[in-house]
């Protein structure tokens, strides 16, 4: 068991798989988050993407304007973490790749 769970965890992360459209994520990260906290994960995120493909802390932080020591952070979760970020990447390539 991941030492995040506990029951209110385990039911907002019920309540985001439930969600059917981007429409519906968009409205709930919208009512559930600040933008700051939104636009956090969002570079968090394109952090993983980018390391994936091989590019510099330097890089990624002029890219996207976040410092390195999250960009390190980053890249501990997808040396070490649980495979979060490696999933959702996937997920994406793969409807990318369905998409063409």
């Amino acid at each position: 068991m991941n030492s995040y769970q506990n029951p209110s965890i385990d039911r907002l992360l019920a309540a985001i798989g439930s969600l059917r459209t981007d429409e519906e994520r968009a409205s709930f990260f919208e009512d559930v988050c600040t933008i700051k906290e939104l636009q956090d994960m969002a570079q968090r995120f394109e952090a993983a993407i980018l390391l994936q493909d091989g590019a510099s802390y330097q890089t990624i932080s002029a890219k996207i304007g976040i410092s390195t020591a999250t960009i390190s952070r980053v890249n501990r979760c997808l040396a070490y973490g649980r495979g979060g970020y490696r999933t959702a990447i996937a997920r994406m390539q793969e409807v990318s790749s369905n998409d063409r």
